[in-house]
């Protein structure tokens, strides 16, 4: 290789690692003081073999000389054995100041030890200085050819401070033998660059290797530590530091709350605009519950749309005043991507150690307290009470019980008559779901039926409930409908046409024989989707009733803006008719609404002769209540249909009462 093109080799290599990663820099010039001793072993045979040179040419340049190399391997050994002394206890750092402080050492000692070899062949005939010399400036530019690799500037200029001034000596002095060496000297100072910058090639990738091993292990250590999609904490890192806090304030008996919280109605978000936006969602709740929490709290993200929040510190009171602050951040909604999202907040709060003293306890004693928010009507914060727990674990019993209730056999259907007021015969039946727990007895409709919204299980006891009251219906006369209550939960999923036709073509059931009784809660579904859904099941023939009319809040709007067939009119102004005169009011202007509408009605809850009295004075078609006919079986029913029974009036009430439960 020619010297200019190991020259520009040289500078390219150079360019290329001349701004390398700080840290590699630093690991560099950590390589220069790596090896004190080998700099000590240096600056002794350099003073040593100085000292002879001197003793033999008693010669005032070269004594100076041998002073100067002396002074600087002594500073130069000095120096390194001082940052290897101070490095490991971290009060020096690896800096450009010290890398420059080495780089002038060593050009400056391997000037001087050029020098030397060139004023002892230059101003002696004496061989033994010249080979004295010579070989001292071979043996230090091979030495820093390799020791001084990781700074390749180094390398290649000592080769050139301690070779240079010897060629050049050799030259002068003259002779075939010292000009054959000083030839040679040229080729090595050549080899001796390219053996530093091949070594310097190795040296650097090695580094470079290491640190991106280093920076890959940090991404790691970040991904373990930390939720990818909102940059908040994630689960395993949240019980690592809730552990290590409650083990601490074991020590010093200082409280700690936790609150835990998801988004209202995130679902729905999710599945009606997508993932995308509902990903964008949380990302902005994890930015909004860090901006209003600050230093109060760590935000974590448990999973899914919940997140938890550790306030070390706080007692319950505060706890409850950090949990107002989100509620009211949250209350003004997110706008994502062009969505306007009201997605507000529920909140359960725990507080250690009065609350649970292990981080799992006191985390689910949290979660407790976000499933009474959530019981309780979202949008709120619920405090954990022991009390909840035993709620909870009844809860989480029913869920486990619902989910193998009608494959046990545990459900059953009844059915309460509803009678003409005028005929007094059946008119028709509703049918009532029945749950026997093989544990608890007896469970209320009121308690399961939310629990099955809840869980998703609502969806299959609709359905079988519609089969089973349509198979009931079909070994009934003709002219008895079977009515059938539906949930506004069941209405959003969508599977409930199908559910009611498939079960008609099954059963043979015809639809104005099926009426299906729906609450003025289905209305709030704001998009419009559950009264279209019941439009259309009206298109098919059959019968919608609308239930406990009165306790609702837009009622005759409904009335004008849907087609119902029956208004069942809440048993709570029926309980009181007899002494409220605005019940009475109530229940007559009812009444005559429903006439003009060309409805039928249905007075629930009639217990007295009193109560049947004001019905029928009030123009109501149809009553349903225990002075009637109690919930019977369907065995009962049957009987009862067969035997034609009247239950209009107490004497005929008296005469049916062998079917009563």
């Amino acid at each position: 290789m020619q010297l200019r093109e190991l020259f520009t080799s040289w500078q390219a290599r150079r360019a290329g690692a001349s701004d390398p990663d700080a840290d590699v820099g630093r690991s560099l010039i950590e390589t220069l003081y790596a090896s004190p001793r080998s700099l000590l072993v240096g600056a002794l045979a350099g003073c040593g073999i100085g000292l002879a040179i001197a003793r033999i040419a008693h010669d005032p340049v070269i004594d100076l000389l041998v002073v100067l190399v002396c002074v600087v391997a002594l500073v130069r050994t000095g120096l390194s054995m001082f940052f290897s002394w101070r490095r490991p206890q971290r009060r020096v750092r690896p800096s450009r100041r010290w890398e420059r402080a080495y780089e002038l050492g060593a050009w400056l000692y391997a000037a001087l030890l050029g020098l030397l070899a060139f004023a002892a062949l230059y101003r002696s005939d004496i061989a033994v200085l010249h080979l004295l010399t010579v070989a001292l400036a071979v043996g230090h530019a091979g030495a820093a050819a390799g020791r001084n690799a990781g700074r390749l500037q180094i390398a290649i200029g000592q080769s050139c401070l301690l070779l240079w001034p010897t060629i050049i000596g050799l030259w002068l002095h003259g002779g075939e033998g010292y000009r054959v060496l000083a030839v040679g000297l040229v080729l090595m100072v050549l080899g001796l660059a390219e053996v530093s910058m091949t070594t310097h090639s190795i040296v650097l990738k090695a580094f470079r290797e290491q640190r991106e091993k280093g920076l890959m292990a940090d991404q790691y250590g970040v991904l373990a530590r930390f939720d990818s999609l909102t940059g908040v904490e994630n689960r395993m890192a949240m019980q690592a530091r809730l552990n290590a806090l409650l083990e601490q304030n074991d020590k010093v008996h200082d409280a700690l709350a936790i609150l835990w919280m998801d988004l209202d109605r995130f679902k729905e978000i999710n599945d009606s605009l997508g993932h995308i936006v509902g990903d964008r969602l949380l990302l902005a709740a994890a930015e909004r519950l860090s901006a209003v929490l600050g230093e109060d709290g760590h935000v974590s993200r448990f999973g899914g749309d919940e997140f938890v929040i550790i306030c070390p510190g706080a007692g319950r009171n505060q706890a409850q005043a950090h949990a107002n602050r989100i509620l009211s951040a949250f209350a003004d909604g997110f706008d994502v991507d062009g969505h306007a999202l009201a997605a507000t907040a529920s909140i359960g709060i725990a507080v250690a150690p009065q609350d649970g003293r292990d981080g799992d306890e006191v985390l689910q004693h949290a979660d407790v307290a976000l499933y009474e928010a959530k019981r309780r009507g979202r949008n709120r914060a619920a405090s954990f009470t022991w009390s909840m727990k035993e709620r909870f674990s009844r809860d989480h019993e029913l869920e486990n019980g619902l989910r193998r209730a009608i494959d046990n056999g545990e459900m059953s259907v009844v059915f309460q008559p509803i009678v003409g007021l005028e005929s007094g015969e059946i008119i028709s039946c509703e049918a009532l779901l029945r749950w026997h727990h093989p544990v608890m007895g007896q469970i209320s409709p009121a308690e399961f039926i939310a629990v099955a919204e809840s869980i998703g299980m609502i969806e299959p006891i609709t359905a079988w409930v519609v089969r089973e009251a349509c198979t009931a219906a079909m070994q009934w006369p003709d002219s008895v409908r079977v009515a059938v209550n539906v949930s506004a939960v069941s209405l959003k999923s969508g599977d409930l046409p199908s559910t009611v036709i498939g079960t008609l073509l099954e059963t043979g059931l015809p639809a104005r024989r099926l009426e299906l009784e729906v609450t003025e809660s289905v209305f709030l579904d704001q998009s419009g989707y559950s009264s279209r859904m019941l439009d259309d099941l009206r298109r098919i023939g059959l019968r919608l009733a609308l239930d406990d009319f009165g306790t609702g809040y837009s009622s005759l709007s409904y009335l004008r803006a849907h087609r119902f067939d029956t208004i069942k009119v809440d048993q709570s102004f029926m309980a009181g008719i007899r002494d409220s005169r605005e019940d009475q009011a109530i229940v007559r202007a009812i009444g005559s609404l429903a006439r003009a509408l060309e409805m039928e009605t249905v007075a629930e809850g009639i217990e007295t002769v009193n109560q049947l009295h004001y019905a029928r004075a009030a123009g109501f078609t149809n009553a349903q209540g225990f002075l009637l006919c109690k919930p019977q079986s369907r065995a009962t029913i049957q009987a009862m249909m067969e035997n034609g029974a009247v239950l209009a009036d107490m004497p005929g009430a008296r005469r049916q009462s062998r079917y009563s439960a």
